[in-house]
């Protein structure tokens, strides 16, 4: 079996704003809501059996007690924000296994529901669908995969070192260095990719580095490195079969009158 990991949160974001510039300017209010679950009904059409989607309850997590700057829900537009809860109730309706996370990350439940999956000697392969880079340090081989939707590009190990020049496990390394503005950290003055890439391959990990590389850098580049390491210990599911998407439940139909989307419930009985 394929088992295929979703970035809710960054689906949500990607389809209120791919809507607003087709709608001109116009936003509906659950729009951005139908839009990921169609999507998710493309997929299931395409043939995915085994579907988890992991989604921010929350934006704040245990990192903005580490360090202050770290990214929140400040400037995200209220009608945007409006359709976080009602997404994770609707993908519920239609049959979809959710994690709803607050004091981790989306990003730390995809990273654990990967673990968990790609122990499974049943699993074929796992894909975790989000561009975003932090996941990249959850690919292994072919085995687990990332797939960019808005890029159409599937990235395997190989694929994470031709990228960002350096193995999936020192990702957070990489991060640690050259900051991500995404996620509020700078990175360390002065190291930009290629020069993050040569260090992290000749010395490994930063715990690794010569004192003398870093000098009096080197616990703010440790501290941004636990910034950029997803949790794998997210209790989310004991056995993928948990995630095998057998049919929208009773609720569904009337979240499809709330939505103004009889189209969805149409889409889903045809499955």
């Amino acid at each position: 079996m394929i088992v295929h990991l979703i970035d809710g949160t960054y689906e949500l974001f990607r389809q209120f704003y791919g809507r607003r510039h087709f709608s001109k300017g116009k936003d509906e209010r659950f729009g951005a809501v139908s839009g990921v679950l169609h999507s998710i009904l493309e997929m299931i059409e395409t043939g995915a059996t085994h579907v988890g989607v992991a989604t921010d309850h929350v934006i704040e997590s245990f990192r903005n007690d580490l360090w202050p700057d770290y990214k929140t829900g400040e400037g995200i537009e209220p009608g945007l924000l409006a359709q976080f809860h009602p997404l994770e109730e609707s993908l519920t309706a239609i049959g979809v296994v959710v994690w709803p996370m607050i004091e981790l990350e989306a990003d730390d439940a995809l990273a654990s529901a990967a673990q968990i999956a790609s122990g499974d000697q049943r699993v074929e392969k796992v894909c975790i669908w989000t561009p975003d880079k932090d996941l990249a340090q959850c690919v292994r081989g072919d085995r687990v995969v990332q797939v960019d939707r808005k890029g159409k590009t599937i990235r395997n190990a190989a694929g994470v070192r031709e990228k960002f020049g350096v193995e999936p496990k020192l990702i957070p390394d990489f991060l640690a260095l050259v900051g991500d503005t995404a996620d509020g950290y700078p990175g360390i003055a002065g190291i930009g990719a290629v020069t993050a890439a040569r260090l992290l391959n000749q010395y490994g990990a930063i715990e690794t580095f010569p004192l003398t590389v870093l000098g009096e850098q080197r616990d703010r580049a440790l501290l941004f490195k636990t910034l950029a390491t997803l949790r794998t210990d997210a209790p989310l599911f004991h056995d993928v079969d948990e995630l095998r998407w057998r049919g929208p439940t009773g609720a569904f139909a009337a979240w499809t009158e709330r939505l103004g989307d009889a189209r969805l419930l149409e889409r889903a009985r045809k499955m």
